[in-house]
C-alpha cells in the first residue's frame, strides 16, 4: 500500500471517530439538558438530521479535499521516484529534480545527488585505472611473447625446456587477450569508441562465421551447421559484428562436450534479424543465467580449469549489441543444450 492510500486511511479514520466523539458528545448533552423522554427524542432527530445532512457530507468532502492536498504533497516524491530508477553507471552525473523550497525532499534529492556524484566520481577513477593499467601492461606482454617465440625458433632447445616455453607463451597469450578485453571494455564505459554506420549484410558476416568455427570445431570433432541464413541487412560496425559472432562461436565450440553439435540460425523476426547459435554442452545452471554477462564470471566452476577463457566474451558481446541497438539472451538446459539469440534492427531500405 503507498503513503498515500495509508495516509488517506488514517485522515478518514480520524474524521469518522472525531465526528462520533461529537455525537456521543451531543446525545450526552441533550440528555442532561432534557429529561424528558419527548424532548430528548425531538432533539435525538435533530442531531441525526444535522449528521445525515451536514456532517456526512462534510466528511466525505474533508476525505476527498485531504486526498488531493496528499496527492499534490507527495507529487515530488512520486517524480523523485521515477527520476531515481532510471539512474544507472551510464548517467551517475544526471541530478535528480529538486524543489528547491528547502523541504525534507528537497534536502533529500540534494543527498541523493551527491550520493550519485561520489559514486560517478568512483566509477570514473575505476575506469581510469583499468583503462591505463592495461594499456601500461600491453607492451611489456608483446615484449614478453616475442622473447618467447624466439625462445622456441631455437632448435638446440630442450624438449623439458621447449614444453615451459610453450606453457608460458599459451598463457602470456592469455593474458593479453585479458588485458585487450579490459581495455576495450575500459574504452567503451568511457565512450572513447566511435562505431561505424554502415549497412551491413548479416548474412554474409554470418557464412563467414560459420567456415571460421568450423576450422574451430575440427580440434574437438564437433559438427557445426548453419540451419537458415536469410539475407538481412543491419546498420552497424562490420569489424564490430564480425568480433560479436567470432566471441559467440568460439564460446558454443569451447563450452561443448567432444563429438557434439553448434547450429546457427539467422532469419527475420519483424523489424529485426535474429540470429541464434545453439551448442551440445554442460550448459548453465538458472541461478547462474542472470549473471552470464557479467565480467569475469565463469558459469560452471567446475570446468573453468578446464576451459580456456577469461570470462570476458559475452561481456564484451552484450556491449556490442548494446551499442546496436539490439538484445541478447541466454537460455540453457543443464546437460543438453544452450542458445543465445542476437536480435539485431533491421536496415528500413532491406
Amino acid at each position: 500500500m503507498t503513503i498515500r492510500a495509508r495516509m488517506t486511511l488514517w485522515y478518514a479514520g480520524i474524521l469518522l471517530v472525531s465526528a462520533l466523539v461529537i455525537a456521543v458528545l451531543s446525545v450526552d448533552e441533550l440528555y442532561e439538558q432534557h429529561g424528558k423522554a419527548g424532548e430528548l427524542g425531538d432533539s435525538l432527530e435533530d442531531v441525526i438530521g444535522l449528521v445525515c445532512w451536514i456532517g456526512i457530507p462534510a466528511i466525505l468532502l474533508s476525505v476527498g479535499g485531504g486526498a488531493w492536498m496528499m496527492r499534490k504533497a507527495l507529487a515530488p516524491v512520486a517524480a523523485l521516484i521515477q527520476a531515481a530508477e532510471g539512474i544507472n553507471e551510464r548517467n551517475l552525473s544526471d541530478q535528480l529534480p529538486r524543489t528547491r523550497n528547502g523541504d525534507e525532499l528537497d534536502r533529500l534529492a540534494e543527498v541523493l545527488n551527491a550520493m550519485t556524484a561520489r559514486l560517478h566520481d568512483s566509477f570514473s577513477r575505476i575506469r581510469e585505472f583499468t583503462l591505463h593499467a592495461s594499456h601500461e601492461l600491453k607492451t611489456p606482454l608483446t615484449i614478453l611473447c616475442g622473447e618467447t617465440e624466439i625462445e622456441l625458433c631455437d632448435e638446440s632447445l630442450p624438449p623439458a625446456d621447449r614444453d615451459r616455453a610453450n606453457s608460458r607463451l599459451e598463457e602470456l597469450r592469455r593474458l593479453a587477450r585479458i588485458v585487450d578485453g579490459l581495455s576495450l571494455l575500459a574504452k567503451a564505459d568511457a565512450g572513447l569508441i566511435t562505431l561505424e554506420q554502415n549497412p551491413i549484410s548479416l548474412h554474409e558476416l554470418v557464412r563467414d562465421s560459420f567456415a571460421d568455427t568450423k576450422v574451430l570445431a575440427q580440434a574437438s570433432g564437433l559438427s557445426v551447421g548453419l540451419e537458415t541464413c536469410e539475407p538481412v541487412t543491419v546498420l552497424g560496425d562490420a569489424h564490430r559484428l564480425r568480433q560479436l559472432l567470432l566471441n559467440l562461436s568460439d564460446n558454443a565450440v569451447k563450452y561443448n562436450r567432444p563429438g557434439g553439435t553448434v547450429s546457427m540460425v539467422l532469419r527475420r523476426s519483424g523489424a529485426f534479424a535474429e540470429f541464434a547459435i545453439t551448442n551440445t554442452g554442460p550448459g548453465i545452471r538458472s541461478e547462474s543465467l542472470p549473471r552470464v554477462f557479467d565480467r569475469f564470471f565463469r558459469g560452471d566452476a567446475a570446468h573453468s580449469h578446464e576451459v580456456d577463457g577469461c570470462g570476458l566474451g559475452l561481456s564484451i558481446a552484450h556491449w556490442i549489441v548494446s551499442v546496436h541497438k539490439g538484445s541478447i539472451r541466454v537460455e540453457s538446459m543443464p546437460a543438453k543444450l544452450t542458445t543465445v539469440t542476437v536480435c539485431l534492427p533491421l536496415l528500413h531500405e532491406s
